[in-house]
């Protein structure tokens, strides 16, 4: 059968993504991709050298769909840092409730590529991280937040919030209070975070 699409980098990645959430990242193939695309295996291989280097380029592209809505929020220099960092928060968790609620077999690959230390999922934590230290860093350059190493002051925040973004924790995330739970979170690690006012 002849291909229905060109076979280009970006029609793989799309087979890929319906095959995995057909059949789940332990039984989806490459040859399942190549017969979606009515090409030989051989020719998916072209684009990507193994199945695990496709998996990683659709998990890395399906993970970066939110990153936008992300640094939007991060870069909106019209809130204040202390609203804007508990506003990112929360949209991180609103992100991964989404993400493990209607793509469960993607989140599930994204799991197997994190419990690997794969590159997709240090570099998507070091994305997350970026944003949060240039919050924090607004913060310390406006006064109203009291870091002298923004960086190190982002880990600590994304440490102390895991419970609402790491995978150990994604069973937790459907739970009716956890936003709720966050929002405590936020208020500690904000009244922590905030310059001391002036008498």
């Amino acid at each position: 059968m002849p291909a229905r699409t060109p076979l280009d980098a970006n029609a793989v990645l799309a087979a890929t993504e319906e095959i995995l959430r057909r059949h789940g990242p332990d039984k989806a193939t490459v040859v399942d991709v190549a017969r979606a695309l009515g090409v030989s295996h051989a020719a998916v291989y072209k684009h990507f050298p193994s199945k695990q280097a496709l998996r990683e380029a659709v998990t890395r592209r399906w993970l970066d769909r939110n990153r936008d809505a992300l640094a939007v929020i991060a870069a909106d220099s019209a809130a204040p840092p202390a609203q804007r960092l508990r506003t990112w928060l929360h949209a991180v968790l609103a992100v991964k409730q989404a993400k493990i609620r209607q793509d469960p077999e993607l989140f599930a690959a994204y799991g197997i590529l994190a419990a690997a230390h794969s590159s997709v999922a240090t570099d998507h934590v070091a994305d997350l991280l970026g944003q949060l230290t240039a919050i924090i860093a607004d913060g310390a350059a406006d006064g109203s937040l009291r870091t002298d190493d923004a960086e190190a002051t982002a880990r600590v925040v994304f440490n102390a919030t895991a419970k609402f973004n790491h995978l150990a924790h994604a069973a937790e995330w459907q739970n009716p209070g956890v936003g709720a739970e966050l929002d405590e979170v936020c208020n500690l690690l904000l009244e922590g975070l905030r310059a001391p006012t002036s008498p």
